[in-house]
């Protein structure tokens, strides 16, 4: 696929996440890996305070999806552990809207105030969690310092990018990533099955990652977060990005008694709205307000085919709300046999089924996923500067 046939599209900025952007950030995709940290230590690094953590990220507040709440959560565990955490973000330099999802924004020619960062800040550890304009860039000056990092795999771009522009192969896509992700001490996935499907196109220094749960914020407390709304039960709720990687659409179709309820922005909403005026589209909500509207609905639909693991699935059950999904790799590797979900391809009769699920059994599996052994994880996974190869 020819660059020049991307950039005679509206898509230039995405596709310059994969073909154009490594050349604007010095990127040497064939540069050899620095050396990796001692995986002997795991234990001893988890409970010693006192590092100085770099984390680079493309996706940041004000955009609200999994991939910035565990970001912003991992940092707040990692300072009640005792390390001292910066993040390098796009709020920090000038941007410009992704084309079609203008909710993105991706940093101009952030390489110069990353550079100035590393020198002022000195981390112990990098971690780059997304392969865009600041990921590029910290992992060109990473390489050309020979600084060792690790990076995360969160989200399906070859197949998200297809589904927008059908003409740009995924195979291609996931050469590119693959090239961005081999200097890496450790790329990290949250599932075993995303990190077998990786390896298979040719990922190499693959970690486990799982991730966790709030649950304290999410909880089964009052269920009276509808009230007010007119809105009849039984009440199917999605939370997530309102977008066609989503497949929400196929939840929104679905015949079902009661009401559906959509929490989320994103490019897809207005034509939603306007074609399921049934639907109650709420829009974007955090904090306790989301809380309750969780733990006020009965069922939680899961639509996506592609989500890497769905940080949405454990916050639905900590609030008391079973899970109706595909039996898709993520949902099914998060939940397995727990008894929580219904899976199904047709989805309607999983949410139907999903109805009859205990909440109390959907808040004790939740319990046992916390954001601090997620954390711990993490650490085990850094790679610290200084640290000689296993």
């Amino acid at each position: 696929m020819q660059l020049a046939m991307l950039m005679s599209r509206a898509s230039l900025l995405e596709a310059a996440l994969f073909y154009g952007m490594a050349g604007a950030a010095g990127v040497a995709f064939r540069r050899s890996a620095p050396s990796r940290s001692n995986l002997a230590a795991r234990a001893v690094r988890s409970d010693r305070g006192g590092l100085k953590i770099l984390i680079v990220t493309d996706a940041w507040t004000p955009q609200v999806n999994g991939v910035v709440r565990t970001l912003q959560t991992v940092g707040r565990e990692l300072t009640a552990l005792g390390h001292e955490v910066r993040y390098a973000t796009p709020g920090d330099h000038t941007t410009l809207p992704l084309p079609t999802y203008p909710e993105i924004r991706l940093a101009l020619f952030p390489r110069q105030r990353l550079a100035a960062l590393l020198d002022t800040f000195q981390p112990d550890a990098i971690h780059i969690a997304t392969e865009a304009t600041m990921g590029f860039s910290a992992r060109a000056i990473c390489l050309e310092r020979g600084l060792p990092f690790t990076t995360s795999f969160h989200t399906r771009f070859p197949e998200y990018i297809h589904m927008r522009f059908p003409f740009v192969p995924e195979s291609a896509v996931y050469g590119a990533l693959k090239a961005f992700h081999a200097p890496a001490a450790a790329t990290m996935v949250a599932t075993q099955s995303l990190q077998r499907e990786l390896q298979g196109h040719g990922f190499k220094n693959m970690r486990l990652w799982p991730r966790g749960v709030d649950a304290d914020q999410f909880h089964p407390g009052s269920r009276d977060g509808y009230e007010g709304m007119g809105v009849k039960r039984p009440i199917f709720l999605y939370v997530g990005r309102v977008a066609v990687e989503k497949n929400i659409e196929a939840f929104l179709a679905l015949d079902l008694p009661g009401t559906k309820v959509v929490i989320g922005e994103g490019p897809e909403r207005a034509s939603l709205e306007a074609r399921y005026p049934a639907v109650r589209f709420l829009g974007q909500k955090s904090g306790d307000e989301l809380g309750r509207l969780y733990a006020s609905s009965d069922v939680f639909v899961f639509p996506s085919r592609t989500d890497t693991f769905g940080i949405v699935l454990l916050e639905a059950l900590a609030s008391g709300v079973p899970v109706a999904t595909y039996p898709v790799q993520a949902p099914l590797e998060v939940l397995g046999e727990s008894g929580v979900a219904r899976f199904d391809e047709d989805l309607r009769a999983a949410a139907l089924a999903a109805l009859s699920i205990p909440r109390e059994a959907c808040r004790a599996f939740a319990l046992k996923r916390s954001w601090r052994a997620s954390v711990r994880e993490f650490l085990g996974n850094l790679a610290v500067q200084g640290e000689d190869s296993a």
